[in-house]
């Protein structure tokens, strides 16, 4: 018999306000403790020296959390040049310091190097894992392991504001981006060293920045409540299927939809017909204000390869379960 996990079955996203201190992990198990969410994940780690938007998502939105981890982010950070440490920014030793004797033009043209498609090789104090382990596991016990480069990309550098010896930016990057690694990269090419005295994540996809709340504000709401009262709370969740919102929607009627819950594949009426292999969001209805069903991948109809331009055969990757 299949245990039954203990909380509400409630199925949502908050767009947590991350305050400085403490783990991702942490804020996330406070948040699913608020509103007594049977389940619950994040869409990405924040260090504890870092501030601001941090999804999470609770009970069926957990299916769809990938696509948050995959999706383009923005961070504001301020470096200070001159100084290196151990992890690149507040919380390590200092190991080196040197004299900033660059001038603003310079520093404006280092930092829009960054720009584009590169490698990085990501830090020691990162989250990646490593035998299981996360690799600041090893390197707070001086172990260092061997990492390969990886593809990342700058889509947008602002050179927000240059006083010597800290600069300031907002920069829009690709997934697997370490804003720590590029400051210290910067003050490598700028000869003098950098690292980050503070990092602020702005934006995650498209989510909007005026839905953030704050732990303290969640804690308040839930002070407030009679007991079993969640309403107010539930009110602050983002549905789930904004997730996956970049994706091409496809409609199901009835007859479908009972078999895309029984895990079969489906005909529907697309947004975009984008073939084998894409992933749709799928809705029972007319439109997205239907029911969202989950996500799905396009497959080729076995019987007819003929399929108008509107319709497509899709096959069910990640089913929301509905247990109301």
């Amino acid at each position: 018999m299949a245990r039954r996990r203990k909380g509400r079955e409630i199925n949502g996203i908050v767009l947590l306000d991350k305050p400085l201190g403490g783990s991702s992990n942490q804020l996330l198990q406070k948040v699913r403790w608020l509103y007594k969410a049977a389940k619950a994940g994040h869409t990405g780690a924040l260090d504890p020296l870092a501030s601001g938007m941090l999804p999470l998502c609770l009970g069926e939105a957990t299916k769809f959390s990938q696509f948050l981890l995959d999706a383009e982010k923005t961070y504001e950070v301020t470096a200070q040049l001159g100084v290196r440490t151990t992890t690149s920014d507040a919380d390590g030793e200092v190991v080196e310091e040197k004299p900033v004797d660059v001038s603003e033009e310079q520093v404006r043209d280092a930092c829009l190097a960054f720009l584009g498609k590169s490698k990085q090789i990501p830090s020691m104090f990162s989250a990646l894992k490593h035998q299981g382990k996360p690799l600041y596991h090893y390197a707070r016990q001086g172990i260092e392991i061997e990492r390969e480069p990886r593809d990342i990309e700058v889509y947008e550098l602002d050179v927000l504001r240059i006083e010597l010896p800290y600069v300031e930016m907002r920069i829009k990057c690709s997934k697997g981006t370490y804003i720590r690694s590029i400051v210290d990269d910067l003050g490598q090419n700028l000869g003098c060293g950098a690292y980050v005295t503070r990092l602020h994540r702005t934006e995650v996809a498209d989510y909007p920045t005026d839905k953030m709340v704050s732990l303290d504000r969640l804690i308040e709401i839930q002070e407030s409540l009679e007991e079993g009262d969640f309403k107010a709370l539930d009110d602050l969740l983002i549905p789930m299927d904004t997730a996956v919102s970049r994706l091409p929607f496809v409609t199901i009627n009835d007859a479908e939809r009972n078999r895309f819950d029984n895990g079969q594949s489906v005909k529907g009426i697309c947004s975009e017909a984008l073939g084998e292999g894409v992933s749709y969001r799928v809705y029972h209805g007319d439109d997205t204000s239907g029911i969202f069903l989950g996500v799905g991948e396009g497959v080729l109809d076995p019987k007819d390869q003929g399929i108008p331009k509107q319709e497509v055969f899709v096959n069910p990757k990640r089913r929301v379960v509905y247990t109301s």
